[in-house]
């Protein structure tokens, strides 16, 4: 969240921590690899096989559209496996962060791509009238608190779920309801049934009087296990230590009292734990929490602004981080070691920046504030990094990460899509799916499986990606169904490792199939809507020329429009390549985009099959 002292603590604590750099036990990035903000994919090699789902889509027009809810800042979302099930909450706000009233919202999902309608867990809760801040000369009236949760989850070791929220106070849109002069910390037990217990108070904030409270405290529970797995919480100082911002200057049970955000942490395989806070702050604990060696440094070569950190080990025995590598909240990218402490490369999460559609308090663009799931928390039986992350504080998004993390492979790629049940086949096509321009494994029109592209946003696109050997020559052949031929437009790019273009086609929106060859598009052909076209490139990355057969008809030679030192990755892309956010634009955005909440006549694109070779 946006303060102040944001620049004021990182200040310090950076002159700090670069005096003593070389003395400390640090995690570091010794990679050469760097992001470059003028790019939404920083021109970064993406991990193979990311898959990227929207799983929410905020529409304050038409709330039937995004089942029910019409609150469109929604932001700060956790994750956690329990039960055979993923659970996911976030924060939400009407308009904008910090104006009440707020709530806390929940999905589930079986497999991580298909999730539930959202529920309330954590409601509006009115601060009463005449209650005022020390500090502030405001005073309440018909407020309501702002909902803010920097721990999400916790299993405790009798298997019972507690989802946790906080409860803060702004008197107005600038105050700070993080400032330890809220209402307090609340948690309730998450059922195997899918039924929540009721609502308890875990902890106060020493300002609140606590006969005003709505919900009781935890320990007038008749329920003893439910008290056991809160008093194991409240014991255990790693999960502590994610309430610092939020909790009293000097709450007793916060183990580093400074002025550090966002807290996520690992053990390293000797048993000492690695902390991460914002602006890839780091320290390291030998004693699981209690203390922390040093006080928190910058992370020698780590790049990353005010948005949040995430570390964790992955389920192959290495270690991630996953941030923004810039002063901007994009890119989403990972980080990789092989021991915990150094970290190597940098490898592409998420390049995509969808238009922020409604402007709002302290809304930044980009793919941002992600988390994983928490040591403890879980752990899916499909051996996958798993992440979520909020986009422009608006919609909410899931990643599978497959393990091992690589940029490579090994073979090019024949698929037949037939052989395919479902998204999560594709092992090694990168995934960008918003819900109303989604991709997907279904049927084409004679009955067959497909990769499908449907689009419906007016804003946004859906897209399928293929990494393939690096190659100065190479061919492609892939079978396309445009079941329309005067609405959409598909994009087809070959690029290098980078994500810049050489060449494009385009299956456009009169019904022209055509080439990307400088400044002008060239025409190809007339296609057909439901016609399958079976189309082969030859790509000569030294001659800048290729060939084009369509339906084994030769088509021409076309001119490269842009030179590569490679050919790395084959894009399908149902809308134009966008460059908006840049470094330069505004921060705020307080303006609405026209009809964000209406959705489009859809167009849908099924390709059938995909093949690279080398010739």
């Amino acid at each position: 969240m946006m303060n102040l002292r944001n620049t004021i603590s990182f200040t310090a604590l950076a002159a700090l921590g670069f005096s003593n750099l070389q003395a400390q036990d640090t995690i570091r990035y010794t990679g050469s690899t760097l992001s470059n903000v003028d790019y939404h994919h920083g021109q970064l090699a993406p991990a193979v096989g990311v898959h990227n789902i929207q799983m929410f889509r905020a529409n304050r027009e038409h709330p039937e559209l995004a089942d029910g809810f019409n609150w469109t800042y929604n932001h700060a979302p956790m994750l956690a496996y329990w039960n055979n099930t993923f659970f996911l909450e976030y924060l939400s706000d009407p308009v904008g962060e910090h104006i009440p009233p707020s709530q806390t919202v929940m999905h589930t999902s079986k497999d991580g791509y298909n999730w539930s309608k959202p529920v309330v867990i954590f409601p509006p809760y009115k601060v009463p009238d005449g209650w005022k801040k020390e500090g502030h000369p405001g005073v309440a009236k018909d407020l309501y608190s702002i909902m803010h949760q920097r721990m999400g989850f916790f299993v405790a070791k009798n298997d019972r779920l507690l989802a946790l929220g906080y409860y803060g106070i702004a008197l107005d849109a600038k105050d700070d309801p993080n400032d330890g002069k809220g209402i307090g910390r609340v948690v309730r037990e998450i059922k195997k049934d899918g039924s929540f217990g009721p609502i308890y108070f875990i902890r106060y904030n020493s300002t609140w009087d606590q006969k005003k409270s709505e919900f009781p405290f935890y320990t007038k529970s008749k329920d003893k296990g439910f008290i056991a797995a809160c008093n194991e919480l409240l014991a255990n100082p790693l999960m502590m230590q994610q309430w610092v911002e939020e909790a009293d200057r000097n709450d007793p049970l916060i183990p580093l009292k400074k002025e550090v955000k966002a807290f996520s942490y690992y053990h390293l395989p000797d048993g000492r734990v690695v902390g991460l806070w914002k602006h890839a702050l780091t320290s390291i604990s030998n004693n699981g929490g209690k203390s922390w060696k040093y006080e928190p440094l910058r992370a020698p070569g780590f790049v990353n602004s005010n948005a949040k950190i995430w570390g964790q080990r992955t389920p192959d025995g290495r270690f991630a981080t996953v941030y923004n590598p810039s002063e901007f909240r994009w890119p989403l990218a990972v980080s990789t070691s092989d021991n915990g402490l150094e970290y190597k490369d940098l490898l592409l999460v998420n390049g995509e920046i969808s238009p922020m559609r409604y402007g709002g308090n302290y809304k930044s663009y980009g793919p941002q504030y992600i988390r994983g799931i928490l040591e403890g928390n879980g752990n899916p039986p499909d051996g996958k990094m798993w992440l979520t992350y909020s986009m422009n504080k608006e919609d909410m998004w899931v990643a599978a990460v497959p393990v091992p993390i690589t940029s490579k492979v090994t073979s090019h790629a024949n698929e037949n899509f037939s052989q395919f049940t479902k998204l999560s086949d594709l092992k090694l096509w990168n995934i960008y799916s918003p819900m109303w321009a989604s991709v997907s494994v279904d049927k084409a029109p004679d009955g067959a499986n497909a990769l499908v592209l449907r689009d419906k946003d007016r804003y946004d696109y859906a897209k399928a990606e293929r990494v393939i050997p690096a190659s100065k020559k190479v061919a492609v052949e892939f079978t396309v169904i445009p079941a329309q031929s005067d609405k959409g437009t598909l994009h087809v790019e070959f690029t290098d490792a980078k994500g810049s273009a050489a060449s494009r086609l385009i299956f456009d929106d009169q019904g022209m199939f055509l080439a990307k060859v400088g400044y002008r598009n060239s025409g190809i052909m007339k296609y057909e809507a439901g016609k399958p076209y079976t189309v082969r490139i030859e790509l000569d990355r030294d001659k800048r020329i290729y060939n084009i057969l369509v339906n084994g008809q030769s088509r021409g030679a076309k001119i490269q429009f842009a030179q590569v030192p490679s050919f790395e990755r084959v894009v399908f892309r149902t809308g134009e390549v966008r460059r908006f956010p840049d470094a330069d634009t505004p921060t705020d955005q307080s303006y609405d985009l026209e009809n964000p909440g209406t959705p489009v006549p859809e167009a849908v694109y099924y390709i059938k099959s995909f093949k690279t070779s080398a010739y």
